[in-house]
């Protein structure tokens, strides 16, 4: 029965996850003003936006920050979180939740920027066609992370900036994510 209880958390795990990574998608695109005429900035845009159309009028933008999708992130964290609990018999108060959920949105966020750097920094090593849409909106997205060391820690041919902001990023999940997820965790277990 325990096999089976962990191939649903999985399952859940990874549907709740790919919710999410659109949305990060969607918030990031829209931060960054990817290029909408890309193919994967209207897929995005398409599916997203009757969930978020109705959202966005009771929470609006931001400058340029979508708001309405990083909220719904939230909740689609605080949601996995409590089916998870839930399938494994364990009833957490649904307030002390909101942490847990907000410190897994973190982490998210910080490990899909640097799935997204190392993603962009592996295909630009390669001769591959600069307009493919992949690699156009990667690279709208992870531009402002790496505008500010651009050219300063080149040594040779090599730009080291992709590996810098990975470890900053990296950092961001050991020291502001992880004791988040470990207060998350504890509250939600304890309430």
């Amino acid at each position: 029965m325990n096999y089976l209880l962990n191939a649903v958390s999985m399952l859940i795990e990874l549907a709740f996850q790919a919710a999410v990574t659109v949305l990060l998608l969607r918030a990031a695109a829209e931060a960054c003003r990817a290029d909408f005429h890309n193919p994967l900035s209207q897929f995005i845009y398409r599916y997203t936006n009757p969930v978020l159309a109705p959202i966005r009028r009771v929470v609006p933008n931001w400058r340029r920050i979508n708001l309405a999708a990083l909220l719904l992130a939230w909740l689609v964290m605080l949601l996995k979180d409590m089916l998870l609990l839930a399938l494994n018999g364990v009833m957490a108060n649904p307030l002390n939740l909101l942490v847990l959920a907000f410190a897994e949105l973190l982490d998210f966020a910080l490990l899909f920027y640097i799935v997204l750097i190392f993603g962009w920094s592996l295909l630009s090593m390669f001769s591959v066609d600069q307009r493919q849409p992949l690699l156009k909106l990667v690279g709208t997205l992870v531009a402002p992370l790496l505008r500010p060391l651009r050219g300063k820690l080149v040594a040779g041919q090599i730009d080291f900036a992709p590996m810098a902001v990975m470890i900053a990023l990296f950092l961001a999940r050991l020291l502001i994510a992880a004791p988040l997820l470990d207060l998350g965790a504890r509250l939600a277990l304890t309430g």
